[in-house]
């Protein structure tokens, strides 16, 4: 208890005041507009706004950075990102924005004027800054997957119910129309008795030409100049600068990122663990490993999931990921002759109908297509409209929608890709016991649903 009081002491000195702000308090004189009021007056005035601070300004971060200012509802006063000159791109958007290389001391320094905050950083360091924010008060959105480890997300489930703070994992295409048709398909009965799914990945990723990797880089790569490296390495365990870290490619390693499967699964597996209401696994299986690797992600792999029956038409179904360039899933025979198979998307089978679909918002269709044809008549018409994704997660910090991909839903989700990593990096088949939540056939599998420990000084973030 001592240290923990001494490391929140260094942390956060100065923002005691600010963890006691409610959820939904936000700068004096707030009123906040409904979904249809924001879309009529996309710039209300300052005192309307929420303060935003965006951590991660570059590349994804930028992005999402960049849509937050863009729906009009922030006034964004701080930038974060490990190198400070990265915090550039958005002076003539935010010239009063204050910059910072450390969120700890952004919050420190700024606790009190932030009311939300948005996180695009590689994988492994969402978890230190999202329960921070979390325990501050602040409303966050955090890019996929939710968190790197599957105890990681345990732990901000658990947070978002403790704070009562607006949450929002950043799968944008859950916003879109592949959810509203999806839904609305199965409460049709369109979509019922669901026995497979095959997704898949198949474009190259950035690990693909290191070929065999025996260890992490050696140190010679020269930093960025004003990098932060230890903020950058967060929880992590400490290794050298590497190009082959920073920027981008850090998503191929174990120690940082979650891999393909962490990249694309949420944009396309997202709907069907929702409204197929999958839970978590009681098998993972590690079906095909091409360069199976302790450093790196495989070249290639197929990683299968076995969920139990959720009652009345959602029997027993299976799910198949396949991920590397030339690992793609069987092709369907109801797909029309001189149809491609995307290089990501995913076919799913039920007892009656196969349906074909992609990632993102993109929607379903029945295949063969003449099938959907004789069935357009009696499907369900989608004629609802909401706002999108980055707005939802605004509006819902100002109490006027609910996140559509908060960690409630999102944190089972990003445990089945966390499940799947772990299958990647070790082979195999596992089983999981969704009640104890642990891997009961495999210590060291059941030992990486925590991870390595936190580096020396970061273990503060686990007990918030």
């Amino acid at each position: 208890m001592k240290q923990n009081q001494t490391q929140r002491r260094k942390f956060l000195k100065g923002t005691a005041a600010a963890s006691a702000i409610s959820a939904f308090q936000i700068v004096p004189g707030y009123a906040a507009p409904s979904s249809k009021e924001s879309r009529k007056n996309p710039n209300p005035p300052p005192s309307e706004k929420l303060n935003l601070a965006i951590i991660g300004c570059s590349n994804q971060g930028g992005g999402i950075g960049n849509g937050a200012i863009g729906t009009g509802l922030v006034n964004c006063v701080a930038l974060c990102d490990v190198v400070k000159s990265r915090t550039d791109g958005f002076k003539k958007r935010a010239p009063e924005a204050k910059a910072f290389d450390d969120f700890r001391e952004m919050f420190d320094k700024m606790g009190d004027k932030i009311d939300a905050c948005t996180v695009g950083v590689p994988d492994h360091a969402h978890f230190p800054i999202s329960m921070l924010a979390m325990s501050l008060g602040k409303h966050i959105y955090v890019e996929k997957p939710m968190a790197h480890t599957f105890h990681e997300v345990e732990l901000m489930m658990a947070a978002e119910k403790k704070y009562k703070v607006a949450c929002q994992m950043g799968n944008q295409g859950h916003s879109g129309n592949n959810p509203l048709q999806f839904k609305a398909w199965v409460d049709a009965g369109v979509i019922k008795n669901v026995r497979k799914v095959d997704a898949c990945m198949n474009k190259g990723r950035r690990w693909h030409p290191w070929g065999d990797v025996k260890g992490f880089p050696a140190a010679g790569d020269p930093m960025p100049e004003g990098m932060n490296w230890d903020v950058w390495t967060g929880t992590a365990p400490m290794h050298p600068y590497s190009k082959k870290y920073d920027p981008g490619n850090w998503r191929g390693w174990h120690d940082y990122g979650d891999g393909a499967f962490g990249d694309w699964g949420p944009h396309t597996l997202d709907t069907i663990h929702e409204f197929l209401g999958l839970g978590l696994p009681h098998e993972i299986r590690a079906d095909k490993l091409e360069g199976k690797n302790d450093f790196i992600y495989p070249m290639a792999s197929t990683i299968a999931f076995e969920f139990a029956a959720r009652g009345k038409n959602m029997p027993a179904m299976s799910i198949n990921w396949y991920d590397g360039v030339k690992n793609k899933p069987p092709r369907p025979k109801e797909l029309e002759d001189g149809r491609k198979m995307d290089a990501c998307g995913k076919i799913i089978y039920s007892d009656d109908l196969v349906f074909k679909g992609g990632t993102h918002g993109s929607t379903l269709r029945i295949i063969p297509e003449d099938k959907m044809k004789d069935m357009a008549a009696d499907l369900p018409k989608i004629t609802e409209k909401h706002s999108n994704h980055m707005a939802n997660f605004l509006l819902s910090a100002m109490g006027k929608e609910t996140c559509r991909s908060s960690f409630e839903v999102a944190g089972p989700l990003t445990q089945v890709f966390a499940l799947g990593c772990i299958a990647q990096r070790l082979g195999g088949t596992f089983t999981f016991d969704s009640k104890t939540r642990q891997i009961t056939n495999n210590k060291r599998a059941n030992a990486l649903l925590k991870g390595h420990p936190p580096r020396k000084g970061w273990e503060y973030f686990y007990t918030l």
